[in-house]
């Protein structure tokens, strides 16, 4: 079906007129929303919203970094304070003024007993604030220490664990160190002469120090030293943080749980003639190993505020040199191929990873669908220079430049033209942002161009948004624009889930409106999402609405509904997909899919004793499958949730979950059923010293071969956490 290029553009014409009217219509503008009201406690938590999809992959690693690194309310500027959840630059604004008013915030409770924020909203954001002493003595001493393992019935050899401390002392300086067991890990790569390939050692147990960093910040002066993250403006020129408006420097120390677990077999045929994980080898699985992303490795220093005239100037130069691994599909040699773009040419395809014998020469297997370890190192080097006319006004300029060295010596590597690093060599990009605010709006802005070594050496982008707060409402506008050779991978804007050649934030044209407000005891949040990919015309949107109605404090009923079109000029359910697993392709290349998606959700909160809660959630879903059992409709999938938490005592925390999940419940033998159950315990001896013991079992009950034979089913999970502070 041909796609009418003026429906695209009419329909932005249609959304920049909307968006003008929403400037300056006297209404309301979101805060940094993650789709729902956010109520946490600890990872595993955040880990329950994301199985759920009340938020997404995006939401997820923020809230984690968010709970990881916590927040001093006394030091944090207007833009950290505004990445904690639920709260609106409203909030934001008066807890500054609190603050201001009051020296400092001694006592986070005062917020909610001033009534400068609601003690919902307080409840929800404690677990990410920190206690911080305000004047520390020279050689006050405070320390955290973690340890993590996650062990599944079965395993035949030691799991994966973590071990992670951190340190303040001095009055400014922070040191931290991780240290990660992983057994799921290829180790060594390297180039094979003799079938001019890559060969590597099969995986088995390996220790690693991930992240580690020594900072040293003051009230003016910021630096680190080790692994770190550093974002400015909208995120469309440098952005590697998780935060919705980043501006400096921040440690990076995070590490997550992994929910899925790993087959112990990935491998295919290369010269023995049968494949390695034929039989029951190819549903044998075991505990995956515990995740990290490398972000920035070097150094980092900031000058946060030298004051000039009635404002003040900040400065930041940043620098990195950080080995990187690779999805083993995203790499191509360049020897043989001339433009990775020549798909359909066997020598532009990902070469083959060998397992590496004793004996080089032995015929030998392939590694499939893994990710390679230590294959480039990165040198990056950048800067932020901006003049704050106050908190909330601003103009600023941010730069870098990066450059690639391959690791494995004698093959020519790049990457692939799906991989979100440009080929080509050296990349880099440059922008000016600028922000402003008064009452009850803000106005925001960032124009950036990429440079790289592709054929059309870069492009250019633009984004413009604008909140305006009133009362207990807010209302964002988001108007952006990514060309297709806008190939920045450290670019985080606001952009829609799906890609262009590796990124989010290309080859897009958009408008995003989104609302959160109160009407009383009635809380509504809705996005509003259309955009287009300009290079084939295809008009796309999403809309979500959420309510929660507070019917009593011990009653919290909510509903909520999502429908997405990745196609809105295509029609019909005949031979479109919504959504393709990635492992369903020859090499890895992501399917582009044009369906639609409808999805609607219950949940029902009770609380009938300050201790105890019980929330019970239903969810059913209308997707485009793009198999032949779905041409004539939509394929429809549902999940369900009850789970109970309680706190006998203050230090000691319950919590039991169970899902019921069915994917295409017209047809058991086609995608997974499940049941996945969990018994938590927590608890803090004398706020020092804490244990959290929890248990899983997770069974596929559907009528597949693969969960027939899959070993173990059901999978016998046992986490085990222990936490020192002192």
């Amino acid at each position: 079906m041909t796609r009418p290029g003026a429906f695209v553009w009419a329909g932005l014409a249609t959304a920049l007129l909307g968006l003008s009217i929403t400037l300056f219509w006297p209404g309301t503008a979101l805060a940094n929303d993650y789709g729902g009201f956010i109520q946490i406690e600890s990872e595993e938590d955040l880990l329950d919203l994301l199985s759920a999809q009340e938020i997404d992959e995006d939401a997820y690693q923020t809230l984690l970094e968010l709970l990881s690194d916590g927040l001093d309310l006394n030091s944090a500027s207007r833009d950290e304070i505004y990445a904690l959840p639920n709260l609106t630059y409203a909030d934001v604004d008066a807890i500054l003024k609190y603050r201001d008013e009051a020296g400092s915030i001694h006592d986070p409770v005062s917020l909610a007993t001033a009534e400068v924020i609601s003690e919902r909203k307080l409840i929800a954001i404690a677990p990410f604030l920190l206690i911080v002493d305000q004047d520390p003595a020279m050689f006050d001493t405070r320390g955290r220490f973690r340890y993590l393992t996650t062990y599944v019935a079965g395993d035949d050899s030691v799991p994966s664990m973590v071990l992670a401390g951190k340190v303040s002392t001095f009055k400014n300086l922070d040191v931290g160190l991780t240290a990660v067991l992983t057994r799921n890990r290829l180790s060594d790569v390297a180039y094979d002469p003799n079938r001019d390939g890559l060969s590597a050692n099969a995986a088995s147990l390996q220790v690693h120090l991930p992240k580690f960093f020594a900072q040293w910040e003051t009230k003016n002066w910021d630096l680190v030293v080790g692994t770190y993250r550093i974002g400015f403006g909208q995120r469309l020129t440098f952005d590697n943080t998780t935060l919705y408006t980043p501006n400096g420097i921040r440690v990076d120390d995070t590490i997550s749980y992994n929910q899925d677990m790993s087959r112990i077999c990935r491998q295919s045929d290369a010269e023995t003639g049968e494949s390695p994980c034929a039989g029951d080898a190819r549903y044998a699985y075991q505990s995956p190993d515990y995740r990290w992303t490398d972000r920035l490795r070097g150094a980092a220093v900031g000058l946060k505020k030298a004051a000039i005239g009635d404002g003040w100037l900040q400065a930041y130069g940043f620098f990195s040199y950080q080995t990187r691994s690779i999805y083993q599909y995203e790499v191509y040699d360049r020897s043989k191929c001339d433009d990775p773009l020549n798909d359909h040419l066997d020598e532009c395809k990902a070469p083959w990873v060998y397992q590496r014998q004793a004996d080089l020469l032995e015929p030998t297997t392939r590694f499939s669908y893994s990710s390679l370890p230590d294959m480039f190192n990165e040198l990056l080097g950048g800067a932020n220079v901006s003049y704050f006319f106050d908190r909330r006004t601003h103009v600023g300029v941010t730069g870098y430049g990066a450059d690639v060295s391959w690791l494995p010596q004698g093959i020519d590597l790049d990457f692939q033209e799906w991989s979100r690093l440009p080929y080509g060599g050296p990349f880099g990009a440059v922008g000016a942002d600028a922000a402003w605010g008064s009452d009850q709006v803000d106005l925001f802005f960032e124009f950036a161009k990429t440079f790289d070594g592709q054929p059309n050496g870069g492009g250019y982008a633009a984004i413009f948004r604008s909140t305006i707060t009133w009362k207990k409402h807010e209302f964002e506008g988001a108007l952006r624009y990514y060309d297709k050779n806008f190939a920045n991978p450290y670019s985080r804007p606001i952009s829609a889930a799906d890609e262009f050649d590796g990124l989010r934030a290309r080859d897009e044209a958009g408008l995003r409106l989104r609302y959160t407000g109160a009407m009383g005891d009635f809380h509504l949040r809705s996005t509003a999402d259309f955009w287009a990919q300009m290079s084939n015309e295809a008009p796309k949107l999403r809309f979500i609405v959420r309510g929660d109605y507070e019917v009593e404090r011990w009653f919290l009923p909510g509903l909520w509904f999502e429908f997405q079109d990745r196609d809105l000029g295509a029609g019909g359910r005949l031979n479109t997909c919504y959504e393709v697993s990635i492992e369903e392709t020859s090499e890895g290349e992501p399917v582009p899919c044009t369906g639609e998606k409808l999805q609607a959700g219950l949940q029902l909160k009770f609380l009938p004793m300050k201790s105890l809660s019980v929330t019970v959630k239903y969810q059913h879903r209308w997707l485009d499958d793009g198999g032949p059992a779905f041409d004539g409709g939509f394929r429809q999938d549902m999940a369900g949730w009850l789970v109970v938490m309680y706190k006998p005592i203050p230090d000691l925390s319950l919590r039991a979950r169970v899902r019921y999940l069915y994917e295409a419940i017209s047809d058991n033998g086609y995608l997974e059923q499940s049941v996945w159950f969990y018994l938590e315990a927590a608890y803090w001896y004398e706020r020092i010293f804490r244990v959290k013991l929890r248990y899983e079992m997770y069974a596929w009950t559907d009528d597949r071969d693969s969960s027939a034979a899959r070993n173990p089913n059901p999978a016998h999970w046992l986490r085990l956490e222990l936490e020192y502070r002192f």
